[in-house]
């Protein structure tokens, strides 16, 4: 099929994607006979989202590393699937059912259920439609689901073997609580922001009369609950108030005065109140202490019985305004500040969470299992071996500083959605854990107990479930390793996790901890740790701001009138709504281009640098999408000169090799080389502007235009030699490129492939499948790179004197050369085509009363012979050096400004030094030329 006269991405992805899916090319290698095996994870995105820029970003990453193993032929796999997201899916529905006038406990568990399993059907496959969009080839045949079956079996069989091993365990303890969900969330899902607050000082007498003790909060409600004032034990001001009682205002209750280093004798006044029951501090100063624990709040934060009948019923902000009003009212409030604090809100709801002692299930962290170490231990022990290697090395001391300072991990969730606890409660405060209900009566009968039994209403935090992902979506049984399957063999542990640092607590060591213990297995071996997507100024990208891109935009592109309605969509607030309009309009006036999936990929491969946030500049996208019609014109050029001609595939068609020739070859061995070290270190940065440069500065702009030379040179067998080489280098160009862009690169080999082979390709043939270039080192010539590099280095010379003196590029004109002279007649060809020289004439030295400028290069020097005008072309020198003159003194006087070294960005101040040895370095050339002109 002949090859369109311009590349339009999107016909090609439509045709392509498809036919890939359909000849299973993505499927999973299970080769046991092979010895290298190359496994990735997907982290599972929720299934009810979309795709977001940091998901392309991840998984063009995944893709590249998953496309070239699957080239070099690994065994490869890509392992999908998406993750149920409990609270997440369950907040999208709740809010459907609001809209209809319904809440879930009109509908109950089981119906309401049934509705979130629809909704999961109708919208769960939008980001896996989404990533066939960016070309991504995971095995979709394997795809799983968190509450897949089988993966809900293993879920169940892990929670009851750590429950028989003692490392599960139901307790009351105090937790973040979001009163709106009405379920316990992690620390992970809180986010503490500073905010304008108050601080109030309240006197608490002595119950003995003799004064008062003056103490500070900020939430003046939870004194209800108090059940002890805390001092320094050291403080000289309270130590002989230590052991006695204050009446607590408001309550009439007397409570202890107790000593603890805890307290900061610095802050405040020194003395603070303890509420053991509402402030995780407080509650660990209790339990050693042996204070009892008042809860005075709800499950939806208002005040509980526990409290003075007035304030019972009241909404926790309005009891803390009606507490201020009466310690006021009876004399007590000393005074209030103005202060700030940090308030903690979920961050799925924005509400202020609330620390609630509650019965939760957890996961013990640092006890000992059998075999004498803790989950955590063994976690850390893995990382500190060396098995798992963190890239770059410094995300380590953020895995070891969250796991060495770890709580027990609350898994419980007050939920109807998710993975329901296999726990099993009897009437009289019995548990049963088990796999399923039988076996709980069984359990039952044999502990003597044969009342009622009732499931234990909650879920598991999704976290749970994902922390199995590595061994449960190899659909592992816990017979294993007895009875396995050739996937679990071949890809337990995977080889790398690609993911951002954002999620090394929620995911990364949870998976580690889960994975060692449960299988003995780690669970990968390299954790490669991005940083995150920001826009082209560093700021988060969110819908607040107004900055959101999403990468669909980027590929099929939008209008702006379309992009302003989908950033200013939903937005309550219509100042910020015509705010993010006209920024919209100001950045976007034309809308955004359609750059298609291969220059989209191309970009996010060349921002994954080491460092925490990736600023995405849309020029990129715009630069790489020229670099693919870059490719795209030089296959046309090359199928133009090659399809249907002499390659010297028989014996009696003879071809010879040109220096241009072993030097493209050469430089695509250094290339192939430099990839194969980039992928293993996971610089895909480095990566992606090696073969940017390869493709765009060698292949295309130098030898296409050398291999010109040859094929027209009028020597048959130079012009094979050229052809073949020019087909060849081309060939295995579009191989190297392939997991970087995947769509044009099929799209071009399927032409060129049989071309070079000489042969037409087999049926399914794709380039994703032919075998990924290795770096031969016998090809390596270091010869013909010497030579090229000479060359280029006269041919700049020859453009540096075109532009010197203002010679049109349509105006081929002759050029004098003095210097090697078997060297520059082997060299004058190229020279001719590549300077746009009409003719080359090679002589011993240069004429001395010629007035045109002289270039050397190396030991050449160079004179285009050229008629002259000698007071025009004076003029113009002296015209030029004045401003050259003038440029270098006011950069001069901007670099000995202290106050601009200062203040600018370095880039800034390494542009304008930059400026000024440029200038320098161009003025040292005149000046000579000028002088030459006045003798």
């Amino acid at each position: 099929m002949p090859l369109a006269k311009s590349f339009e991405p999107a016909d090609i992805e439509r045709r392509w994607y498809p036919a890939w899916e359909a000849a299973g090319h993505f499927q999973a290698g299970l080769d046991t006979t092979k010895t290298d095996a190359f496994c990735i994870l997907l982290p599972p995105p929720n299934v009810t989202g979309t795709l977001h820029m940091g998901h392309g970003f991840n998984q063009a990453i995944m893709d590249a590393l998953t496309r070239y193993h699957r080239m070099r032929g690994d065994n490869t796999l890509w392992q999908p699937g998406t993750d149920h997201a409990g609270i997440a899916t369950q907040i999208v529905v709740e809010r459907q059912l609001d809209a209809q006038g319904v809440s879930r406990h009109d509908l109950g568990r089981d119906k309401f259920v049934e509705k979130v399993w629809e909704w999961k059907e109708y919208s769960g496959g939008a980001i896996t439609r989404q990533m066939r969009r960016l070309g991504t080839s995971p095995d979709w045949s394997r795809e799983r689901f968190t509450m897949d079956a089988g993966l809900s079996k293993i879920v169940t069989e892990t929670f009851v073997r750590l429950y028989n091993e003692g490392l599960i365990y139901r307790g009351k303890r105090l937790v973040n609580w979001d009163p709106v969900l009405h379920t316990a969330v992690s620390d992970l899902e809180v986010v503490s922001e500073e905010e304008d607050g108050f601080l109030w000082h309240i006197r608490y007498p002595l119950a003995d009369g003799s004064g008062s003790l003056t103490v500070a909060t900020t939430r003046p409600e939870t004194m209800l609950g108090d059940t002890a004032v805390m001092v320094h034990p050291e403080d000289p001001r309270y130590r002989a108030l230590i052991g006695k009682t204050v009446k607590l205002p408001l309550t009439g209750r007397e409570i202890p005065i107790i000593a603890d280093a805890y307290v900061d004798m610095e802050f405040g006044t020194g003395c603070v109140k303890v509420t053991p029951a509402h402030d995780f501090n407080d509650y660990a100063v209790g339990l050693r202490h042996q204070l009892p624990t008042i809860c005075i709040l709800t499950l939806d934060a208002r005040i509980n019985d526990n409290a003075p009948e007035k304030y019972r019923g009241l909404d926790r902000f309005d009891a803390r305004r009606a507490v201020v009003a009466d310690l006021e009212a009876i004399g007590v409030l000393e005074k209030t500040d103005k202060h700030k604090l940090k308030v903690p809100r979920g961050d799925r709801t924005g509400v202020v969470i609330e620390p609630m002692l509650t019965d939760q299930w957890f996961v013990a962290m640092s006890k000992p299992g059998a075999d004498g170490k803790s989950i955590t231990e063994k976690a850390l022990d893995v990382v500190a071996s060396g098995e798992i290697r963190f890239v770059p090395e410094n995300w380590v001391n953020t895995y070891n500083q969250w796991l060495n300072n770890i709580q027990d991990w609350c898994i419980s969730r007050q939920l109807w959605w998710g993975h329901q606890i296999p726990a099993w409660h009897g009437e009289d405060g019995s548990v049963f854990v088990a796999h399923d209900a039988p076996e709980a009566q069984a359990l039952a009968a044999k502990a003597g107990y044969t009342g009622a039994l009732t499931r234990d209403p909650d879920v598991l935090d999704t976290w749970y479930s994902s922390a199995l992902w590595p061994f449960s979506t190899l659909d592992w049984t816990p017979e294993w390793p007895e009875k396995s399957n050739p996937a679990l063999d071949l890809y337990l542990p995977s080889s790398v996790l690609v993911t951002g640092f954002d999620i090394i607590f929620f995911w990364v060591a949870r998976m580690v901890m889960m994975t060692k213990h449960i299988t003995g297995k780690i669970p990968f071996r390299d954790v490669y740790v991005h940083g995150l997507i920001r826009d082209a100024e560093g700021q988060k990208m969110s819908k607040s701001k107004g900055n959101v891109l999403d990468p669909i935009d980027l590929i099929d592109g939008i209008g702006v009138e379309d992009l302003v309605k989908k950033r200013t969509t939903g937005l309550m607030n219509p100042k910020q709504a015509a705010q993010i309009e006209q920024r919209t309009r100001k950045e976007f006036p034309q809308g955004i281009p359609a750059f298609g999936v291969d220059a989209l990929r191309f970009t996010f491969l060349s921002l994954a640098s080491p460092g925490r946030d990736i600023k995405f500049d849309l020029a990129r996208c715009e630069g790489y999408r020229n670099f693919c019609n870059k490719l795209w014109n030089a296959t046309r050029f090359a199928l133009m000169h090659c399809e249907g001609q002499d390659l010297g595939f028989t014996t009696d068609a003879p071809f010879t090799l040109s220096a241009a020739d072993r030097w493209i070859e050469s430089r695509l061995q250094r290339c192939a080389a430099a990839v194969e070290r980039h992928y293993a270190d996971y610089r895909f940065d480095l990566l992606a502007r090696e073969i940017y440069e390869f493709v765009w500065d060698e292949f295309c702009d130098w030898y296409v235009e050398l291999a010109k030379v040859s094929i027209q040179s009028g020597d048959e067998a130079a012009a094979r030699g050229a052809r073949r080489t020019l087909i060849g280098i081309l060939e295995a160009t579009l191989r190297l490129a392939h997991p970087l862009i995947p769509f044009i690169t099929e799209e071009l080999w399927q032409t060129v492939a049989p071309i070079a082979a000489g042969k037409p390709l087999a049926e399914n043939a794709s380039v994703m499948l032919a075998p990924f270039p290795r770096a031969d080192v016998g090809r390596i010539d270091a010869a013909a790179e010497a030579d090229i590099a000479e060359l280029k280095a006269l041919v700049y010379a020859c453009r540096n004197l075109r532009g010197e003196m203002n010679i049109s590029p349509a105006q081929k004109t002759p050029l004098i050369a003095s210097g090697n002279a078997a060297r520059l007649a082997a060299f004058a060809p190229w020279m001719q085509a590549l300077g746009k020289l009409s003719e080359i004439s090679i002589v011993d030295t240069l004429p001395e009363d010629a007035a045109a400028p002289v270039a050397v290069a190396g030991e050449t020097r160079l004179m285009l012979k050229v008629e002259i005008d000698v007071a025009a072309e004076r003029e113009r020198l002296q015209k030029e050096i004045s401003r050259l003159e003038g440029e270098i003194v006011k950069a001069g006087n901007k670099l000995a400004d202290e106050r601009f070294i200062s203040r600018a960005p370095a880039k800034v101040v390494d542009q304008e030094r930059q400026r000024l040895a440029d200038f320098s370095a161009t003025l040292d050339k005149l000046r000579p030329q000028l002088a030459k002109l006045a003798g």
